[in-house]
């Protein structure tokens, strides 16, 4: 295929190089490259955005074309190994060991689902960044105006590790992929003072000693956005979610937003959607109330501004984070949201296709 965007053509030729050399073909459609292809959108002009990401879109689709010719390729027949033999039995200089190769595995479906997640808000202009599994309780709470001693702070039930940072307080396993806020803030400041706006999406894995249940996980992942400009509001942050939603699910479904609390927005609501199990009857997946809730949102804080020294009184942005285990369950009809840490097999193997 022809890529009329240099760019594009200049990973396209590196990528397509990388397939024909490398046993690990899956790897090259996580290339940083194509990554860093889709970070460059929101610094385009706007009338460039589009063509760009359509090429970037096409280049991704002609990849997995490619990396699957390269699947259906016969694997070599393996000789069988003997579990009750000495090592060096098996690995014998004669005799390499007869390990399966990494081809025949398969992509877990959030990972596949959190590609498709990940492009839509490139294309809507969100650079991509991934949280960190282990975190400090500045940016846990303190940064997102959850002071010390602050109630709030029980409701999220961390867990914390005997290791100590350097302030002498525990890590903490992340609660929340909020941790990022105040290191996004910072880290993009400067586009304010050019006039551009924040605006990066962020995943991670997060924590909760949760009770669980067919709704509920206490390890489970979530995706959050940020946007950070001049004259944004509330009407801005409901619009971007139901772009994402109509475009991600590609169908229009039934969504209401009710006030909640969080102290690193103000004001904050919660945004629901209609349980596809049970059509609003009642079901143990929506508890019975014929709604599941999928993200919380609100205006970023003040305080929250201000820890990152930007001033509130010139700027205002939005926050919104899913449970994105929980997006992929009402997409695919998933009843039972611990089937995605089970491990098992006949559960996996349905998404391989």
């Amino acid at each position: 295929m022809n890529y009329q965007n240099p760019r594009v053509a200049e990973v396209a030729e590196q990528l397509k190089k990388r397939l024909a050399e490398t046993k690990d073909k899956p790897a090259v459609l996580r290339a940083p490259e194509l990554r860093a292809l889709y970070a460059e959108i929101p610094s385009l002009p706007e009338d460039q955005r589009a063509g760009f990401g359509k090429e970037i879109n096409e280049l991704k689709t002609e990849l997995q074309e490619l990396v699957n010719q390269e699947l259906n390729t016969e694997p070599s027949i393996l000789s069988a190994i003997d579990v009750t033999a000495p090592f060096d039995v098996n690995t014998s200089p004669d005799k390499q060991p007869q390990l399966l190769p990494t081809t025949l595995g398969s992509k877990h479906p959030l990972m596949t689902e959190l590609d498709k997640v990940l492009e839509i808000f490139a294309r809507m202009g969100f650079a991509a960044v991934e949280s960190p599994q282990l975190d400090n309780q500045y940016y846990m709470f303190d940064s997102l105006n959850f002071p010390e001693g602050h109630p709030a702070r029980e409701d999220y039930d961390t867990f914390v590790t005997v290791e100590k940072d350097k302030d002498n307080k525990p890590f903490v396993a992340p609660a929340h992929a909020s941790v990022m806020q105040n290191r996004l803030l910072k880290r993009f400041k400067d586009n304010l003072d050019r006039d551009e706006p924040i605006s990066a999406v962020y995943t991670g894995r997060t924590f909760r000693n949760e009770d669980v249940d067919a709704r509920h996980e206490h390890t489970f992942y979530q995706v959050e956005i940020i946007h950070v400009d001049k004259n944004i509001n509330a009407g801005n942050l409901i619009a971007t979610f139901k772009i994402f939603l109509s475009e991600y699910y590609q169908q229009n479904i039934e969504v209401k937003s009710q006030p909640f609390y969080f102290p690193f927005t103000e004001p904050s609501f919660e945004l629901v959607l209609s349980c596809p199990f049970c059509k609003k009857q009642g079901c143990t997946v929506c508890g019975y109330t014929g709604w599941i809730e999928l993200l919380g949102m609100g205006m970023v804080h003040p305080n929250v501004l201000k820890m990152a020294d930007i001033d509130p009184n010139t700027y205002t942005g939005f926050a919104g984070g899913l449970g994105f285990d929980r997006l992929v369950m009402i997409k695919h009809n998933i009843e039972d949201v611990r089937h995605f840490e089970s491990g098992r097999l006949d559960f996996l193997r349905q998404f391989n296709g």
